[in-house]
């Protein structure tokens, strides 16, 4: 790495998913050789603290980080299952602490990258904007900046939004019991009281997966509550006696139509779920980050505003409506994921949900959940 200075052309705040996908884009690209950038980050990461996954087609960038992939899903609920071949597609699973690692490795060997372990404390933007963290002061010609800002509130009355909280616990049991090559999307059939919770079941191999309870409500729980229902998830629907926890993550995405672009400046864009990267409807943010870090090093290789572009207004607003329904009736989760995965072509809901849908397919999705609910939320949307 270079030695120590104060002016970087750009500064991220922030290692984490959206930090390091634009750092990563920076440093593949020559345009940024020549470029000073830091990274300021109080954390080393040096924890596998969260696992991403996400779909997509062969060949991939990612494929040596992939821990484990599969081509089939279930969706299950209190009623019926369904099973879903994904070909085209890919579902794949990278740790993060694999991602860090690779991200580490990569800048580090970039003369023009350096990283802070450091905690920024405020940003003022002048003729540059001047980063001030608990040990220094730097400066930059443009900042990105993954803090979620002040201004926002998850239980505002302006905007719809609901949380996607979760606890996971990574098992190992003595014998196989698990088929490793079809992985649960949805499994509804365990709910807290009237609210939208559900299992999510990755199975890494016969014998080892990992189980998380997931909720998409606008209250969290103690971390106790997931610790329950995840063991009898594993006792009573897995039908599993003896296992051994070896990880445990957990984790809180919010799921918003908050308008966090509008706190982009001239010289300070917000990234990752700061920035709303993180898709509203689902919560899914590892190729919707990599998408827009592509699109940012396109716009300022153009001169452009880094912003030039970065989102689609009409998924914003299926997004929108589809939240304000799980908001005002958040016991209709279940029907909804239902309908989608029943009712339409997986690879359709996948180009969807990755907002690469046409309009037309964006119909046929929409009909497939059309219900007085939906039509209500939309005229409140509107």
């Amino acid at each position: 790495m270079t030695r120590d200075t104060s002016h970087f052309d750009y500064i991220i705040i922030g290692s984490g998913l959206a930090g390091f996908q634009l750092a990563l884009k920076m440093a593949s690209d020559s345009f940024f050789s020549d470029k000073k950038i830091a990274l300021i980050d109080p954390s080393k990461k040096t924890k596998n603290d969260k696992t991403w996954s996400f779909w997509e087609k062969q060949p991939s960038f990612w494929d040596d980080l992939v821990f484990k992939s599969w081509q089939k899903a279930s969706i299950i609920t209190s009623k019926d299952s369904i099973t879903l071949n994904l070909v085209p597609y890919c579902y794949k699973t990278i740790k993060s602490i694999d991602f860090y690692s690779y991200a580490k490795q990569i800048l580090n060997n970039k003369k023009n990258f350096i990283v802070h372990h450091e905690t920024v404390t405020n940003t003022s933007e002048l003729e540059y904007v001047k980063v001030t963290t608990d040990k220094n002061t730097y400066t930059a010609h443009h900042v990105f900046d993954s803090r979620i800002p002040d201004t926002f509130n998850i239980n505002t009355s302006k905007h719809s939004s609901i949380i996607q909280h979760f606890k996971g616990w990574v098992i190992r049991c003595n014998t196989n019991v698990f088929d490793n090559h079809c992985m649960t999307m949805m499994d509804f059939r365990l709910k807290d009281g009237n609210q939208t919770t559900f299992t999510y079941v990755l199975p890494f191999s016969k014998n080892e997966a990992l189980i998380e309870f997931t909720y998409f409500t606008k209250e969290t729980v103690e971390a106790s509550v997931y610790d329950e229902y995840i063991a009898q998830y594993i006792t009573n629907y897995l039908n599993i006696d003896s296992y051994t926890i070896v990880e445990t993550e957990i984790g809180q995405i919010p799921m918003t139509d908050y308008p966090f672009e509008k706190l982009n400046t001239l010289r300070i864009t917000k990234i990752g779920t700061a920035g709303g990267w993180v898709k509203g409807s689902t919560g899914y943010a590892f190729k919707h980050t990599e998408k827009k870090a592509h699109r940012i090093i396109e716009n300022i290789k153009a001169n452009r505003l880094p912003t030039y572009k970065l989102s689609k207004k009409r998924f914003k607003f299926y997004d929108k409506i589809f939240l304000k329904v799980l908001q005002d009736e958040n016991e209709k989760g279940e029907w909804i994921f239902y309908q989608f995965y029943k009712k339409n072509n997986v690879q359709t809901m996948f180009k969807f949900l990755d907002e690469e849908s046409t309009f037309f397919e964006d119909l046929q999705i929409m009909w497939s959940l059309f219900s007085f609910s939906f039509i209500k939320a939309f005229f409140k949307t509107l």
